[in-house]
């Protein structure tokens, strides 16, 4: 068991932590009971007391059995950040369904497969993504869309700048259910199993094959990081969040969504990211705690009107998906008398298993493993376990870690390493630790580019990119960038017939109407051949280095 951090653990909690044995919806409902005139989400000035929003999930669970859907069964969650995702995820776990929650940012094609491999029965959909969704046509099983308008619950006057997609008018009815038709049900929910060891959120990662996969996590498993999310970061019912990261990805899930509830704190909730109205909405609700990516952060220390308004609420300012630069982080001090609190995690570990202790974060760090986590340092090539200060492959063991992957046995089997009798997952990424217990990231082992958080597999880019009618080759690599970390770009090799004819620019916006908006290169390079070993095979490592030497890192 690794130990080496315990000298640095936070003092006020135990190693161990017990985690109740309850299906998730319980914490709800539980604080329902105990605060239910209190605010749990506030959002652009529309106050949604607890009371209201248990009973909106109740007759979500009641609309969605009067759909079909059973105990086990997918529904998919295809929404940007709005009160009816909260209700609508709990509205489906609470009637034993398992949430696929998407990216918004994905295509129809992106979409189409996620349903098609979920086998999602019921789909929630943003009214602005409807023509993504109507040209599924018969592609997947889902055998009925909740048409989900933003706007149905903004306020009169709201208190805060809102976005375009937010405002926007319903669009013309496309024979979707509507959500106040599907709330139309008797608000008392239905009788389902309450296994914390059942299914219940299905999230998706890609691989490094590029294919996306569905991470198995039970009641219990989301229920380890919320609890443990909660303790460590000091959350209390007197919290009240600034929530902005997407509630789709595990952290926004986890840390934005899911450990407020846990603890009856207070949510403010935008649909998009905007810095003025973030920092508007820090000062009139008095937000305490604030996690993010670190885009953001630059994006909110550059804000001119941030020495003008009040920020002496926040107590906490902390994130992950891409190391916050050591300068941005100091900059944050400076401003606001915070340390960023940075943390480590996957989709497959539903968010954390590392995270750095409140009273002593370390920059540009993934923290000490969370209560419960063990973790090795190994070797690439050999599974030699390594000591402090060498560099090799991390991998994790404890109860946040998922079952498995989604109808994808050989994958799962290649995802774990048993270890003296203990399971252990392959993170594929490359890590170090220092004599105090902290661990710091070197590098990838997969073919993973970070672009601000959002995680894009090259494979992926790669095959859209064949689809090209004048694309012969293509190798895609990460490129730095000082904003985002890296950026998407793709070395080209046209084909014959169409050099000369086509231009760098022209394959990016080919792209950019294909693939979600984080994944689509931002810079094309043609080239006359891509370096290759002996057996044929893409050097793609040397078209990396080439990247990182004109970038001088």
């Amino acid at each position: 068991m690794f130990t080496r951090h315990h000298g640095v653990w936070p003092p006020h909690l135990p190693k161990h932590l017990d985690y109740p044995r309850v299906p998730l919806w319980e914490f709800l409902e539980t604080t329902v009971r105990r605060f239910p005139d209190k605010p749990a989400i506030i959002y652009y000035g529309r106050s949604i007391p607890y009371r209201e929003l248990g009973e909106a999930v109740h007759r979500v669970a009641a609309g969605l059995r009067r759909l079909g859907v059973q105990p086990g069964d997918r529904v998919a969650l295809y929404l940007q950040n709005c009160p009816q995702f909260v209700i609508a995820f709990y509205g489906i776990v609470r009637a034993g369904g398992v949430v696929v929650p998407v990216n918004p940012m994905l295509r129809a094609e992106e979409l189409a497969y996620i349903l098609r491999d979920s086998e999602a029965k019921v789909l929630f959909a943003g009214d602005e993504l409807s023509p993504a969704v109507e040209s599924l046509g018969a592609r997947t099983e889902v055998r009925a869309v909740v048409r989900v308008v933003y706007a149905d619950y903004l306020p009169q006057a709201p208190s805060l700048p809102v976005p375009e997609v937010v405002a926007a008018p319903r669009r013309a009815d496309s024979g979707f259910v509507a959500w106040d038709e599907l709330l139309d049900a008797p608000a008392a929910p239905p009788e389902v199993p309450t296994d914390p060891r059942r299914l219940a959120v299905l999230p998706y990662t890609s691989g490094s094959t590029g294919t996306p996969k569905g991470c198995m996590h039970t009641h219990a498993t989301v229920i380890t990081n919320v609890v443990g999310a909660a303790y460590w970061n000091g959350i209390a019912p007197s919290t009240v969040h600034l929530t902005v990261l997407p509630l789709f990805h595990v952290t926004g899930l986890q840390h934005s969504m899911n450990v407020p509830l846990f603890v009856g704190a207070t949510s403010v909730m935008l649909t998009r990211w905007d810095r003025d109205a973030a920092l508007q909405a820090i000062a009139r609700y008095a937000c305490t705690h604030w996690m993010n990516i670190s885009t953001m952060v630059i994006d909110f220390l550059h804000n001119p009107r941030l020495r003008r308004e009040d920020v002496s609420s926040l107590l906490f300012v902390g994130g992950g998906g891409a190391a916050l630069p050591e300068a941005v982080g100091e900059r944050l001090f400076a401003l606001t008398g915070l340390r960023y609190v940075e943390g480590y995690g996957l989709t497959e570990t539903i968010s954390q298993t590392h995270f750095n202790p409140p009273h002593r974060p370390k920059l540009q760090c993934l923290g000490i493993p969370a209560p419960d986590v063990d973790c090795k340092v190994v070797d690439v090539a050999t599974g030699r376990e390594l000591g402090p200060g060498e560099e090799g492959e991390l991998l994790v063991s404890g109860p946040q870690v998922m079952e498995g992957y989604w109808n994808k046995p050989d994958e799962t089997e290649a995802a774990f390493v048993v270890i003296d009798g203990r399971r252990y997952l392959r993170t594929g990424d490359i890590v170090r630790y220092d004599e105090e217990g902290y661990f710091f990231l070197v590098d990838r082992a997969k073919r993973m580019i970070n672009a601000a958080g959002f995680k894009v597999w090259p494979a992926e880019v790669e095959s859209y990119l064949y689809k090209h009618p004048a694309v012969q080759e293509a190798c895609v690599v990460g490129v730095p960038d000082p904003r985002k970390g890296e950026e998407v770009k793709a070395y080209v090799v046209l084909r014959p017939e169409y050099r000369g004819r086509v231009t760098p620019e022209a394959i990016v916006d080919w792209c950019r109407q294909r693939m979600a908006a984080y994944k689509y290169p931002r810079q094309v390079e043609f080239v006359n051949s891509l370096p290759k070993s002996g057996s044929g095979k893409v050097l793609w490592r040397v078209l990396q280095e080439r990247e990182r030497q004109r970038a001088g890192t």
